[in-house]
């Protein structure tokens, strides 16, 4: 073979020829090679000789640089709104390793329940949703109906339209102090945040918020007020003026015992031990709506034994003579219900009735008006006022704890109080 040029034609072995024909292939290939993987690793690296992060995946968020002002923006996926829009929350920096930094903290707020998932739910929706998923299967009917009357009258005209997004410690600060110089107890404007601080926990564990504004809220300072009691002097002259009377032994067990009002309206004569003179105290009996039913009792430590003094037990029985003899008068008439304390009938005693008649009672017995309630008062006082110790007390009302019996009854110990003093002052000064 020859090559051309300038007219001159100059000799190429085969050899020299097929090495050059073979180099010039190879000079093909790098060619291809460096044009088509240099430019992918060229739209790879940042402005700053970064890598960028993998392609992510539906929902896990995306960067990108907006045209207009070269600013980096990242974008993750946080939940959908009532309607089914997607909602999404948005990062941006000048820098993108920024950016991806900033993607990825509001990732881990997003999965660990920090950024909604929704933001268009208001107060009262939330409480609609409440009523109706949760609390109608958790609590009794007349605790439900007491939490709608709080909600409706107290919390909806604040704070009912406010998007739980939205919703401060200062707002509820603010219905707090509202309801506190309208004139409400303290008690009263205590239940209202307790009520809307467990709305708001359940709004927690579906993930509409992130923390419990009520709860951080300041709580309305109590002043406790010491409950009425009867003295032994009036105790003694309410039995005397019982005497007779068709409840006697009802108004007398709750005066010895202290227990409340449903827990004695309650009892059947299976829970009474004739023979070792205890009452055993397992469901009470109150009225919800139109209808009067029995339920369990206020707490677990509510269920329990009550021994009967001496003189009780023998009321007790001559009341079951009694409702006998009247259920033999009237036949067919009375009705069966296996209560101990009944109607004139045989039906259950309505709580209100008993209310009403305990009146008439206190005002014949020249004491002035009184609340059922207040013999458990006057039982647990006068107990402790007779040396019963505090522990007993509280087991025989059926206290949650002692440190209840001791909130409400504390100040009649001071007599304890100065005994231990005493005691102590003997001990160690045995000199003075």
């Amino acid at each position: 073979m020859a090559c051309k040029g300038s007219g001159v034609r100059i000799p190429v072995p085969p050899q020299i020829w097929a090495l050059f024909r073979k180099a010039f292939r190879v000079f093909k290939i790098s060619h291809w090679f460096f044009a088509t993987v240099g430019s992918a690793v060229t739209s790879a690296v940042t402005s700053e000789g970064n890598l960028m992060t993998p392609r992510r995946s539906n929902h896990e968020g995306s960067i990108y640089q907006r045209k207009s002002d070269g600013l980096w923006l990242g974008v993750a996926h946080v939940g959908y709104d009532s309607s089914g829009k997607p909602l999404r929350k948005y990062v941006s920096s000048k820098k993108r390793p920024e950016v991806v930094k900033q993607l990825k903290e509001l990732r881990r707020r997003i999965d660990d329940g920090q950024i909604l998932k929704t933001g268009d739910v208001n107060v009262t929706e939330l409480f609609e949703r409440w009523f109706n998923d949760v609390m109608r299967h958790q609590i009794a009917p007349s605790t439900f109906s007491n939490y709608q009357t709080v909600v409706r009258l107290h919390v909806l005209p604040v704070l009912g339209r406010k998007k739980l997004v939205e919703l401060t410690v200062n707002d509820v600060d603010k219905l707090l102090s509202l309801k506190t110089d309208g004139g409400l107890s303290p008690s009263t404007v205590r239940r209202i945040r307790a009520v809307l601080a467990q709305c708001l926990d359940q709004a927690i564990r579906w993930e509409l918020v992130h923390r419990n504004v009520a709860t951080l809220s300041r709580s309305p300072k109590m002043n406790r007020q010491e409950g009425r009691t009867l003295t032994p002097e009036q105790a003694r002259h309410l039995l005397e003026t019982l005497q007779g009377h068709h409840n006697e032994a009802l108004y007398a067990l709750m005066l010895s015992t202290g227990l409340r009002r449903g827990e004695a309206l309650g009892l059947q004569w299976t829970d009474f031990d004739r023979t070792t003179g205890v009452l055993r105290i397992s469901r009470q009996l109150k009225r919800e709506g139109s209808q009067l039913v029995t339920t369990d009792t206020k707490t677990s430590l509510s269920r329990r034994a009550v021994n009967l003094p001496e003189p009780m037990l023998k009321a007790l029985l001559r009341h079951e003579d009694r409702q006998g003899a009247q259920k033999e008068r009237l036949g067919k008439t009375w009705v069966e219900s296996d209560y101990i304390f009944t109607s004139t009938i045989g039906t259950p005693i309505d709580p209100r009735n008993l209310y009403r008649e305990f009146q008439k009672v206190c005002r014949l017995a020249g004491l002035g008006d009184w609340h059922p309630h207040e013999l458990r008062h006057s039982a647990a006082s006068l107990m402790l006022a007779q040396g019963v110790k505090i522990q007993v007390v509280s087991q025989v009302l059926g206290h949650s704890s002692i440190r209840m019996t001791a909130d409400v009854y504390g100040h009649l110990l001071d007599p304890d109080r100065k005994e231990a003093a005493d005691a102590m002052g003997a001990m160690l000064w045995r000199d003075v």
